[in-house]
Order: C-alpha cells, then sequence, then structure tokens
C-alpha cells in the first residue's frame, strides 16, 4: 500500500455502493473520513463495519443544503446513479447535482479544500463515436426521461471547470462508467444486480431490446483504485477522464453469463427498450492509462462471481 500523509476527508454519497468501498480504502491508508449520506439510495448497512473505526464518522445529510465542516479533500458522490432510483424524482435528481455541486465547490472554496466530482459515462448519452474519448461532447436528449441525470451531471462538471477558472480551485473530474461488486443495490435496476437477483430467484431474466446493446463493466476494486491515483496526481491534471473496463459485452452475453455462474433455470424474457437507452456504452481509457499507470485487474468471470456471492449472502439472510 502505498505511503500517504494522513488527511480529513469527506465523502458524499458515502454509504452508498462505491462511496462505501472509498471510505474503507480511504480509513486504510490512515486517513479521517467523514462519510455523508442522506440514505436515499444509500444504506447504513453498507457501512456498519466501519461504525467502531475513531477515524470514520457518519453524518446524514442532504448535498442540497450546504454543509460547514473542516476538511482537506472531498470526494463528491452524491447522486442517485440508477434510472429506477433517478426517474423517481427526477427534480431531485437534477438538485443533488446540481445545488450539490454548488454546495460542495462552496465548501472547498472556503477551506481550500481539493475536490473530486464522480461524473458519469451518462454525459456522452447515446453516443455516435464508440469507443468514448473524453474529447466526445456527446449526444444527450436535454428533455428526456434520462436527462435529470444526464444533464445534471454535465452541469456539474461545467460548474467544477468554472470554480477552477474563477477561484482556482483544485479540482479532478471524472466520468464513470458502469461499476459492479458487492454493495450494489439488489434493487437499482442495474443490469448486473437484476439478472444475479432473478437468477439466485429462478426468475425470468428480464433483457430489453434484443440484447445487442453493449456495455463495458468495471469491478467495484479497480474503479475505487483509480479514483485514489487520480485525486492523488498533481494540480496540473484535473480531467475530465474515463474510468471503467474497456471490455466490451452485449447484455444478453451478461444474462448468458450470469445463468451459467448461477446455475439458475431462469429463461431470458424480453422487454421494449425504455426511452433513450443507449446501443453502445465503452469507454476510451487510454488517458488513465498514461496518467495513472491504471488498467482494470478483474475479470469479468472473477467479478460476477464475486457478485453473485454476495447477494447469495443477502438472500440467505433474507435481507432482500
Amino acid at each position: 500500500m502505498r505511503r500517504v500523509s494522513a488527511k480529513t476527508i469527506l465523502v458524499t454519497g458515502g454509504a452508498g455502493f462505491l462511496g462505501s468501498h472509498l471510505c474503507e480504502r480511504l480509513l486504510e491508508q490512515g486517513h479521517e473520513v467523514i462519510c455523508l449520506d442522506n440514505c436515499f439510495t444509500g444504506n447504513k448497512k453498507n457501512i456498519y463495519h466501519l461504525m467502531d473505526n475513531p477515524k470514520f464518522e457518519f453524518m446524514r445529510h442532504d448535498v442540497t443544503f450546504p454543509l460547514y465542516v473542516e476538511v482537506d479533500e472531498i470526494y463528491n458522490l452524491a447522486c442517485p446513479a440508477s434510472p429506477i432510483h433517478y426517474q423517481l424524482d427526477p427534480v431531485q435528481t437534477t438538485k443533488t447535482s446540481v445545488h450539490g455541486a454548488i454546495n460542495m465547490l462552496g465548501l472547498a472554496k472556503r477551506v481550500k479544500a481539493k475536490i473530486f466530482q464522480a461524473s458519469t459515462s451518462e454525459v456522452y448519452g447515446d453516443p455516435t463515436i464508440h469507443p468514448q474519448p473524453e474529447g466526445y461532447w456527446g449526444n444527450v436528449n436535454p428533455i428526456g426521461l434520462r436527462s435529470c441525470y444526464d444533464e445534471g451531471k454535465r452541469c456539474a462538471e461545467t460548474l467544477f471547470y468554472d470554480y477552477s477558472r474563477q477561484h482556482g480551485l483544485q479540482i479532478k473530474v471524472a466520468r464513470i462508467f458502469n461499476t459492479y461488486g458487492p454493495r450494489m443495490h439488489p434493487f437499482d435496476g442495474r443490469v448486473i444486480s437484476n439478472f444475479i437477483i432473478q437468477a439466485l430467484r429462478g426468475e425470468p431474466i428480464t433483457v430489453y431490446g434484443d440484447g445487442s446493446q453493449s456495455r463495458s463493466f468495471c469491478y467495484v476494486d479497480d474503479l475505487i483504485e483509480v479514483m485514489i491515483r487520480i485525486m492523488e496526481s498533481g494540480d496540473e491534471f484535473t480531467g475530465p477522464v474515463n474510468i471503467g473496463n474497456p471490455g466490451e459485452y452485449t447484455i444478453l452475453e451478461i444474462a448468458e453469463k450470469v445463468v451459467q455462474l448461477t446455475k439458475s433455470s431462469s429463461p431470458i424474457q424480453f422487454r421494449d427498450l425504455p426511452q433513450d437507452d443507449p446501443k453502445q456504452r465503452c469507454p476510451d481509457i487510454n488517458l488513465a492509462r498514461e496518467q495513472f499507470q491504471w488498467e482494470p485487474q478483474v475479470d469479468l468471470h472473477k467479478g460476477l462471481s464475486s457478485t453473485i456471492s454476495y447477494f447469495e449472502k443477502l438472500l440467505s439472510e433474507e435481507k432482500i
């Protein structure tokens, strides 16, 4: 493990899937961590194992309201990230991305903290370039069902760069592609969590469209590693930078792989494709490779096996 100077670090959305793994890694590095979450999609169960650590503090707070704490760094991860959750209250989703960014940037400006924005591959919309490089400006429907998230995250990026230019803030912006692993929300409507839960329960595997649309999937440990490398990098590099696994699979291939690994008898059931669902989504990660000497290490078979074990345990404990 790299030796780093201990800091006080704020993680918004810290009780969520990615946030809880990030808090865990930062504590392992010896930092003091303030985990902030309103628990709309985050869950305190994800951080129960951290509660006894004297360097860990949990705060129930909504980032759309100002926050006054003293910190050295901020990771801004707060926002529902799956369609089923961010479409539940689209106005609040936009507020979380935009007002949340304004409040966290204001905090960073006041305490002179370095700040990381967890942006998303959704800023590329339904891409016309494949794979997607950082210089691609995207193909986003500004008034569609997904736009509360897509445009909210695009606006947050705008705010980060304007605060950097106008106030000299130290910023880092990463565009996160599909990520999976233990502590995913079991009912977040995402491909891998959906397929695993359905397969373990013997229910039909629901594939939208004909299953030919493609995605890439990055295991959570790989993603957290590069997030921390980005934050630790020098001030001259701000991003945006794509982070994800460039291995590309069709949705149907993922469904078949999950059925195989779970030894399930679940049939595959096809349904209509949702509005504005991207046909292709895959990161060009050459910039991350060059800047951080980073390459995803966990292959799909190993990552899926670990994620299936997590959901099997949840089901056996009747927690879902």
